[in-house]
């Protein structure tokens, strides 16, 4: 095939849709191996690009395959073999009559026709009508022939894509043929006379729409979404992605190539997958996967027709999520190793507190074991108490917690699988309310003692010891107003004559209530 573009043939490079042959730089065409012709023509198409300016050319490239034809060993006379024959053989198609050797010399016998397979390439821009082929009888010479077609593409749906003048036997296609639409067509010939009597059998012709790469590889899904475990090594399986070409699979049109054009984030490193060019299934490549660091990858996936070649082929892309899956790789662990609050006495009841009777505490997913001594340690992490504690028993208290997961660590995983951190609780001291040692007092006397007797005196304990304070004593209740109490010592005088026939004496006893205050806050 000769070429030339503006600037010469320098940077032309040469390519064709059959893996059977290869076009040299000098455009000689060449087979890439021994091949068998199933037919006696062939259709190549030729694509020339310029590397510099990706411009693109096309032709299209017809073999004939000739056939020597000997007697004994020598070519028949007056017959010479060449390119003229060649394309006499292509343009008239019809032998109905062919020579076989025997004891009396070649003679005549008639056989049905056979033309090979018709070749057409799809998208070809014409002008139309455009010659296929041409049907002849070698009877045309003795009566008129007139020829006909019949078939899906002749007078079936779709109508007339090809015709055949009635009187030369030149057949047309008269439109661009898409092989995506239809690969082949089954049409019959028909030979008749001006009577239409059959004057040969109909023969079938066979015709083939050859792909040209003008499909785009499509992926089923846009997005693919899949999961890989963290800390899986080099080679796991992670998701795989199709892509499907609409062109000819057996030619590099349709043959598929997939690669990974970006990977986000680039982190640990900016090659964490790869993909298998030709399946598309995608596996790490790289160590590090890490949810606790980034959870989730977002990659570009490019599929590439003509057997990916970037400069000739076709693309297209879709996106493939994956998503680290978390696994316990990481043992709990506290944030610092000693810890240390203040609590007042009294601040936790114990529906606040999250605790057992047991040496082990369930908070969440994790177990606290209880190592240091506490009444009930409950843990948000800062302890609360299930009792009360008393600032003046115990001011502070020290404790070890003890952390671990209730499921074991990952296969693999070189870590302990516990923590430990030191709690230190200091007790703030509160106000708390005076208390009688002895409460209810019962005192025996006679009715008629005078004004200002002594009965007794309640003496109340402020449990605030280390609090500076004083007691004041008052009357809470007193019905007859016949006692005085006194505000510093708590001493209980009479204040007036005790009736026992008094309306306010109930089976002999009077009752009256005093009360016991500090002077501290609140």
């Amino acid at each position: 095939v000769k070429f030339n573009n503006c600037a010469g043939n320098k940077g032309v490079r040469y390519e064709t849709n059959s893996l059977d042959f290869k076009v040299r730089a000098d455009g000689t065409v060449y087979a890439v191996h021994q091949v068998q012709m199933a037919s006696k023509q062939l259709i190549l198409m030729v694509t020339a690009w310029d590397l510099q300016t990706l411009g693109r050319w096309e032709a299209i490239v017809r073999f004939l395959v000739g056939e020597k034809l000997q007697h004994n060993g020598h070519k028949p006379k007056g017959r010479k073999s060449g390119p003229v024959d060649l394309a006499q053989q292509q343009s008239d198609t019809l032998l109905p009559w062919r020579q076989y050797q025997s004891a009396k010399g070649l003679r005549r016998q008639k056989r049905d026709w056979v033309i090979p397979p018709i070749n057409v390439p799809e998208n070809s821009r014409g002008p139309f009508p455009q010659q296929l082929v041409r049907i002849r009888s070698d009877k045309d010479k003795e009566i008129h022939i007139r020829y006909s077609i019949t078939g899906v593409g002749a007078d079936q749906p779709p109508m007339e894509v090809f015709s055949i003048d009635p009187v030369s036997g030149r057949m047309y296609v008269t439109r661009p043929m898409d092989r995506e639409e239809r690969a082949s067509y089954h049409l019959r010939a028909h030979a008749v006379d001006m009577n239409g009597n059959k004057v040969e059998n109909p023969i079938d012709l066979y015709i083939y729409v050859i792909d040209m790469n003008d499909n785009r590889p499509e992926f089923i899904n846009q997005v693919y979404n899949g999961s890989v475990d963290e800390g899986s090594k080099p080679g796991t399986y992670v998701m795989t992605v199709t892509a499907n070409d609409a062109d000819d699979s057996t030619t590099a049109n349709g043959m598929v190539r997939y690669r990974i054009v970006t990977q986000t984030p680039q982190s640990p490193s900016q090659n964490m997958f790869t993909i298998n060019s030709e399946t598309g299934d995608i596996v790490t490549v790289a160590a590090g996967l890490d949810r606790e660091k980034v959870q989730q990858y977002i990659v570009i996936v490019q599929a590439t027709d003509m057997e990916g070649n970037l400069n000739y082929g076709l693309s297209n892309t879709a996106t493939a999520i994956i998503t680290v899956t978390d696994v316990n790789d990481n043992p709990p662990e506290f944030t610092t190793s000693t810890v240390s609050s203040n609590t007042s006495a009294q601040q936790c009841s114990d529906t606040q507190c999250v605790c057992d009777s047991g040496m082990f505490v369930p908070v969440g997913s994790l177990c606290f074991q209880k190592v240091g001594f506490i009444p009930c340690l409950a843990l948000f992490l800062l302890a609360c108490l299930f009792q009360a504690v008393d600032y003046e028993m115990n001011r502070a208290f020290m404790l070890t917690v003890m952390v671990s997961n209730q499921a074991p660590l990952a296969s693999g995983i070189q870590m302990s699988f516990q923590s430990t951190a030191g709690v230190t609780i200091s007790v703030t001291d509160v106000n708390e309310a005076p208390y009688f040692p002895t409460n209810h007092k019962l005192i025996r006397l006679e009715e008629g003692v005078p004004t200002g007797t002594v009965l007794t005196t309640f003496s109340a304990v402020d449990p605030d010891r280390f609090m500076q304070q004083a007691v004041r004593y008052s009357k809470l209740s007193d019905p007859a107003n016949w006692l005085n109490i006194n505000a510093t010592n708590g001493q209980i005088t009479t204040a007036a004559v005790l009736d026992r026939e008094s309306d306010y004496i109930k089976n002999n006893v009077y009752e009256a209530t005093f009360l016991a205050a500090d002077n501290g806050e609140p």
